[in-house]
């Protein structure tokens, strides 16, 4: 934890420290207080949700670790903490921190409309899990990174590079998962299975219309980033 925290908050620093004062110093530490607890809790949410399956053995390590929610929720885990303490020691983001973020902004957000607007509501048959690690992992951490990203001070401007960067995870996790479910003829979404009542017409609809989604959401938050530190700069 601490080489990476080294990694991501070292002297990285693109732009010269604008926060001067004593209000925005105080709003950025807040919100790295509230990182390190969201952090926290989505931590909490992975390990209950592992521990409570293990315990009624249906917990299937190849098949929970690939989900994409269970994968951006360890990586955010890292960044959650590792951005909070960057934000409570008052110092900016690094531009390799803001560009993950950036890429963590667009995959929470896909995160939710994914879940809320497709998955809500259906079950497999069997037990169903403890509910609340559900609604942190796909509501109230998602909800609490788009705040983050739009009002916390410190990140740096971010380059128009970095919308290539957020498709670099997604596009391996594709490319992975497909070709895992063509072996073994699991998926971990339905919409994924090409061999559902959509086939693979509607399989590679669903892959496209998503991937578009995360580029569109990087690029919104590309933008907000630019406005707010041109604002700053202001």
């Amino acid at each position: 934890m601490f080489h990476v925290t080294l990694i991501l908050a070292g002297t990285d620093y693109p732009e010269p420290m604008t926060m001067t004062s004593t209000p925005t110093l105080l709003l950025r530490r807040v919100f790295g207080v509230l990182r390190i607890a969201g952090g926290l809790l989505l931590l909490a949410a992975i390990v209950t949700q592992v521990v409570d399956e293990s315990v009624h053995r249906i917990f299937i390590p190849g098949q929970y670790f690939v989900y994409f929610t269970n994968q951006t929720g360890m990586m955010n885990v890292l960044v959650l903490l590792v951005g909070g303490v960057i934000a409570v020691r008052a110092l900016p983001d690094t531009r390799l921190l803001t560009n993950i973020r950036v890429a963590i902004f667009s995959y929470e957000i896909v995160t939710a409309l994914v879940y809320n607007g497709l998955l809500r509501g259906l079950h497999t048959p069997g037990y169903q899990g403890i509910h609340w690690p559900t609604e942190v992992l796909h509501v109230a951490i998602p909800v609490f990174v788009v705040i983050d990203w739009i009002v916390t001070p410190g990140a740096v401007r971010v380059r128009w590079r970095a919308l290539w960067f957020a498709a670099i995870y997604p596009t391996a996790w594709i490319l992975f998962t497909m070709t895992r479910g063509l072996v073994t003829g699991w998926y971990p979404y339905p919409f994924l299975d090409p061999s559902a009542g959509g086939g693979c017409a509607s399989a590679i609809g669903y892959i496209v219309g998503i991937a578009v989604l995360i580029l569109g959401l990087a690029a919104i938050g590309i933008l907000i980033s630019r406005r707010r530190t041109r604002a700053a700069a202001s």
